[in-house]
């Protein structure tokens, strides 16, 4: 890992901590003999920083460097399984198995995410609705733990931390290695049908359709359209073509922001002309075409540092799920309340998850709606905004994504989570991050208030 501060790809928290060279020296650190005890020593795995929010950070302790070991170990091109160290890049992963014709089953928007990373946050992508989440394609991995040493887990061996494991963000020790079940396809290349639609009812009507007909479905919104034109946008759905590529190599960036600008572009006037531009850059109705893997899946990826456009406080990425029923009516009032704070997003994406369950204890993918939404970070403004649209989301019965979150309640945390519980009582008691210190530990906290009042209370009659 190299030297100075690590971050997070929001940018919006000021982030330290030691840093560990080396993930075998996982037991050391954990163990206490180089840390000082408690909550102020804890450790905690890094993969690639590509977490938005601070699930990644422990400003209070050390970061393990998962990419020091970043092997393939094994890879069966007959069935597909994949065994590698938990530092390797999904990326890696794509261009060993791609020319046998095996490509991940599912796959996050970015690439350059580690396999580790990948479990610990149980990772969706465009084809919830076929395949569900990353973690119900790994088949086992080994665990470190600081009290019990390495452990091999699937559904038929530790169980209960196999679980705990998948989403839940690196709390239950060092994933070594990880055994993940490819996808066959017959090409990378990509079938790609785009459907541009002029309101958000039209998306409803037509989401369930697409999810049905294609392997991949995933909708752009125009966050700044407003009243019979909010939420207009394409619908793209996409298959892997019959013929084409099977080189898993994604192509060099196409640029790369050299600065982070004093004033992020991506607001106001400019951000509409953008939209606008970008709406009508698709024609009327339905168009297809062909186009190459790292493009449909990666589109951000081909622009290095992008996350330097939203300047230099950073950026918010607020990701929610709701439930099916009055889903349209709760997306609409998201959309109303961003344009209400005068908040436009510049990467606006709304998906229809599947009912696939993960094996993840605290997943986020669940049957729904889910709308993704970034701000760049202005202040108390911006932050009021994230609270009204927690509010809105939790009222509905949804979730918000843990993963990528800087800034929720802990209250917010626990409407949308109610098993935490269960994750922190797996937890290694050696390993903390910044984001559960900031919610679970202070509902645990609160927890422990709570029973100290009832027992006096209960003394009391």
């Amino acid at each position: 890992m190299s030297e100075g501060a690590p971050t997070n790809w929001g940018r919006t928290v000021p982030a330290g901590g030691r840093r560990s060279a080396e993930a075998s020296s996982f037991r050391f650190l954990a163990a206490g003999r180089g840390l000082p005890g408690g909550s102020q020593g804890a450790v905690l795995p890094y993969g690639n920083g590509r977490s938005y929010g601070d699930s990644c950070l422990n400003d209070h302790g050390t970061l393990i460097d998962s990419r020091a070991s970043a092997r393939i170990l094994s890879f069966d091109p007959e069935t597909g399984l994949v065994e590698a160290e938990a530092g390797l890049l999904l990326s890696e992963v794509t261009r060993l198995a791609a020319p046998h014709g095996w490509f991940l089953s599912v796959t996050p928007g970015t690439q350059f995410v580690t396999l580790g990373g990948a479990v610990a946050n149980d990772v969706h992508g465009k084809n919830h609705h076929v395949r569900g989440t990353f973690g119900r394609w790994v088949r086992a991995f080994r665990l470190e733990r600081s009290d019990r040493g390495p452990l091999d887990c699937s559904l038929g061996e530790n169980t209960d931390l196999f679980r705990a494991t998948i989403g839940g963000m690196g709390l239950t020790g060092l994933i070594l290695r990880v055994t993940l079940q490819l996808l066959k396809v017959p090409s990378l290349s990509i079938d790609e049908t785009t459907t541009r639609f002029d309101a958000l009812a039209d998306y409803f009507r037509l989401a369930e359709e697409a999810d049905g007909r294609h392997e991949y479905a995933v909708a752009w919104i125009d966050s700044l359209a407003s009243g019979a034109s909010l939420g207009r946008g394409h619908l793209i759905a996409g298959d892997h073509a019959a013929e084409g590529s099977l080189d898993g190599t994604a192509r060099p960036p196409l640029t790369s922001i050299p600065f982070t600008p004093p004033v992020s572009p991506l607001r106001g006037l400019a951000l509409k002309a953008f939209n606008e531009v970008y709406f009508r850059k698709s024609p009327a109705g339905t168009s297809r075409r062909s186009v190459a893997f790292d493009g449909f899946f990666y589109p951000l990826d081909r622009i290095g540092a992008w996350n330097r456009l939203y300047g230099p406080n950073g950026l918010h990425q607020h990701q929610s799920v709701v439930p099916f029923q009055d889903a349209e009516r709760v997306v609409r009032a998201l959309l109303e309340c961003a344009g209400h704070h005068r908040q436009g997003s510049f990467l606006t994406v709304l998906k229809r998850f599947g009912p696939a369950e993960s094996p993840g204890l605290l997943s986020f993918a669940r049957p729904g709606y889910t709308l993704t939404l970034d701000f760049p970070h202005r202040g108390t403004r911006t932050l009021a905004l994230l609270d009204e649209l927690d509010a809105l989301v939790v009222s509905a019965g949804g979730a918000v994504n843990p993963y990528k979150d800087s800034r929720m309640a802990p209250q917010t945390f626990a409407a949308s989570f109610p098993e935490w519980r269960a994750l922190e009582a797996m937890r290694d008691p050696a390993v903390l991050s910044d984001f559960w210190r900031r919610t679970a530990m202070t509902l645990a906290a609160h927890d422990c208030d709570d029973r100290v009042v009832s027992f006096k209370c209960a003394g009391r009659r």
